[in-house]
């Protein structure tokens, strides 16, 4: 059974948040913080902070455009709102 993931993950030193999907979580993870992805090399190391899983790929991309979106972020940051209060940027 393959289950698709919208992830969340938040850099350890900058104060930046990332959002992707994929179908190998831990994988994907690897390869954020081993610094083979342009897009997030400048921040790492990562922290798995939230995800998502879901059965369908269309129902998984569609929520990670949502969160990718500016209401979405406000979403994201609103659900994780104690979490976030909690962590020095």
């Amino acid at each position: 059974m393959t289950f698709h993931h919208v992830y969340v993950l938040r850099s350890k030193i900058k104060d930046f948040i990332y959002v992707g999907y994929t179908t190998d979580l831990r994988k994907r993870l690897d390869t954020h913080n081993s610094g083979k992805e342009k897009s997030t090399k400048h921040y790492i190391p990562f922290e798995l902070i939230f995800y998502e899983a879901y059965r369908s790929m269309v129902d998984a991309k569609r929520r990670e455009e949502y969160f990718k979106t500016t209401k979405g972020r406000t979403t994201l940051r609103t659900m994780l709102k104690d979490f976030l209060s909690k962590q020095p940027s």
